[in-house]
């Protein structure tokens, strides 16, 4: 409701329930929207290839508009403020996982150690999607009719959402075009900068993009556990832990780069 009322295009919200009899949790209802949102098909789609700067415009000012909600916020105020700052709650969270893990992940714990050593100073708290990716924009033909998976929003450094958008893990193998396999991130972060009225860092976006790659690889890891557990059945959290050794390259590659 808060990001609606923000003028992001999300599929109406309509009812939220929260007596648990229902469906033993709680839930809301929707609009339905029109369009495909598979990232694998969408970068491969050539209407959406011709038309993926427009596309890729759209996205950034509608990401700005995510990013004019900003703490505190009576509507947003279930949403804790991380602490000291989203990249050390980011850090202390993901190594208290690996900490807990049976296997060691060095190439992570290398990760968590650069992303430490070379946090940014300047942060600007607003609301962040999280998830602001190719995969969670359902688009018809080349028209963007709605934001989706908004399960991990909450207040962080503006420059996160850009570096996860950006970030190679996103691209779906269209690596020429980095704003999410869709278009140019010169254009993405020059609409941006237009819509927002913040300049967007270079080098924040970097930092973020890392972090991006080590967050994935810890979700993928927490999914190949749910699995093997036996806690979830599924064969796409079964898959999803063979990610992690190609992401692990990544952060190496990332981090040895000089900027």
């Amino acid at each position: 409701k808060a990001a609606s009322a923000a003028g992001v295009t999300v599929p109406e919200p309509l009812w939220l329930c929260r007596d648990r009899s229902v469906l033993e949790k709680e839930f809301f209802l929707m609009r339905r929207v029109k369009g495909d949102a598979a990232g694998h098909r969408l970068v491969k789609d050539e209407h959406v290839h011709r038309n993926g700067e427009a596309l890729v415009e759209r996205l950034a000012q509608e990401l700005a508009r995510i990013h004019s909600i900003t703490p505190p916020s009576a509507d947003l105020d279930f949403l804790a403020v991380p602490h000291p700052d989203p990249a050390s709650h980011w850090i202390k969270e993901f190594r208290g996982y690996l900490d807990s893990h049976p296997d060691p992940h060095p190439v992570l714990e290398w990760g968590l150690r650069w992303l430490e050593r070379t946090a940014p100073s300047d942060v600007n708290l607003v609301l962040c999607h999280h998830d602001f990716r190719t995969g969670n924009f359902m688009v018809d033909g080349a028209r963007l009719t709605g934001v989706l998976d908004w399960e991990f929003a909450g207040w962080s450094e503006f420059h996160e959402d850009i570096g996860w958008v950006c970030a190679k893990c996103w691209l779906f193998g269209a690596y020429d075009r980095e704003a999410g396999g869709l278009g140019s991130r010169k254009n993405f972060c020059q609409a941006y900068e237009n819509a927002s009225g913040r300049r967007v860092d270079r080098d924040a976006v970097f930092y973020w993009e890392v972090m991006a790659h080590v967050r994935w690889a810890v979700i993928a890891l927490q999914q190949a556990q749910r699995y093997l557990s036996g806690s979830e059945l599924s064969l796409e959290a079964a898959l999803t832990g063979h990610v992690v050794p190609g992401l692990e390259l990544e952060i190496l590659q990332l981090t040895g780069k000089e900027k």
